[in-house]
């Protein structure tokens, strides 16, 4: 790793959290305003729903890894 550790922010969701890195997007925007101060991780997976996330949670966040995430966002059910 080069330079500092930096915070880790989680968008962990459905379609609105999967397209939110397109142009003009909220998560391009989020990254965009933490450049250099935080890595903006992307876990979106366009046609699950929080019973979908239920069954993969540990795996996108195993509790015993080196770094754990200083944000996470949830984000399910937009429609």
């Amino acid at each position: 790793m080069v330079g500092p550790e930096r915070p880790q922010f989680v968008l962990f969701g459905s379609s609105i959290v999967q397209f939110s890195f397109g142009n003009g997007g909220w998560g391009a925007s989020l990254a965009d305003l933490y450049a250099r101060k935080a890595d903006i991780i992307l876990r979106g997976y366009s046609g699950w729903n929080s019973r979908c996330a239920l069954e993969v949670l540990e795996k996108v966040f195993p509790k015993d890894a080196a770094t754990q995430p200083s944000l996470v966002i949830v984000y399910f059910g937009g429609k």
